[in-house]
């Protein structure tokens, strides 16, 4: 079987039979697509790439880089399929978190702020080690995180969409009776009717003083004015790494709230993601081209 395919980097290794267009999202995507069966999204390239998906009428699969595709799901043409990025980003995603988590039981910014200033004042923190921590979102990501957590030895409690009384799993509506016994609370939640809004005012009113709210799946997740009130009386300690709204605007006044570390959804995206992204494309346009099952499949 040959197939003609659109790839975001000229570095894929390209199997047998397979010819090659590029679009890395950032120049105009190139004249004469009419033939393209397999379309591998560029990554972190904002809105212009997914709508490329209706201007291919050849199209057979979409290769989405991203675990998260509730925004492409609306726009593929019937008989498309869609593959996700699902284990690209495990890693990276769980540096992020334990980053997020330190940096606030640890008092980073104070002392990155003393640093500045050349000031030696020493006071003892709080730590992870011994931390009760719930993790909300047990999938791939949730996993990889729990095992970083689970070295630095605090105490995980694992809640997904539903129980899994088997694997030590709590659902989602146990949520009320679990956050009043969290030191942190870690979302890894995608972008849902189901997940909006969550964490809202009665949920967050429900955790301890000085208790920490991660958020490294999506900003919807947590009612933002609800956590803005909670972090400004400092009752709560917050560390984002996506918000809602996205881009948090300029003038928000998240952004300087003592106590909140924010970072510009990065999470995904360091330097291990674009080899193992390169080598699950690769992958991909080998069972394409021999017509075997493809990975990742979103139903």
């Amino acid at each position: 079987m040959s197939a003609r395919v659109l790839l975001p980097w000229t570095d894929i290794d390209v199997p047998e039979g397979v010819e090659a267009a590029y679009y890395d999202g950032v120049e105009p995507a190139p004249a004469g697509l009419d033939d393209v069966e397999v379309y591998v999204l560029p990554y972190d390239r904002g809105p212009e790439p997914p709508k490329l998906i209706a201007e291919l009428p050849s199209l057979r699969v979409v290769q989405s880089l991203s675990a998260g595709v509730e925004t492409l799901v609306p726009l593929l043409p019937e008989g498309v399929r869609l593959a996700n990025g699902r284990g690209l980003h495990d890693l990276s995603v769980a540096e992020h978190a334990l980053a997020l988590i330190h940096a606030a039981q640890r008092d980073l910014p104070r002392w990155f702020a003393q640093q500045a200033r050349g000031e030696w004042t020493r006071e003892h923190t709080r730590s992870l080690a011994d931390s009760r921590v719930l993790l909300v979102g047990y999938g791939s990501i949730g996993q990889a995180i729990e095992r970083q957590l689970l070295a630095a030895e605090a105490v995980v409690t694992r809640v997904a969409s539903r129980a899994r009384p088997d694997d030590g799993v709590h659902g989602v509506d146990e949520l009320p009776g679990l956050l009043p016994g969290a030191d942190i609370v870690v979302l890894i939640l995608p972008d849902t009717p189901a997940t909006r809004g969550l964490i809202d005012a009665k949920a967050l009113a429900a955790l301890p003083d000085d208790a920490l709210v991660v958020n490294v799946g999506r900003g919807t997740a947590i009612d933002t004015d609800a956590l803005l009130a909670e972090a400004n009386t400092g009752r709560l300690r917050v560390g984002l790494d996506v918000v809602d709204p996205e881009p948090l605007p300029a003038d928000h006044p998240l952004w300087t709230v003592p106590g909140v570390v924010i970072t510009p959804h990065i999470a995904g995206g360091s330097a291990s993601f674009y080899p193992r992204a390169k080598r699950l494309a690769a992958e991909q346009l080998r069972r394409y081209v021999r017509g075997e099952e493809l990975l990742n499949l979103v139903e």
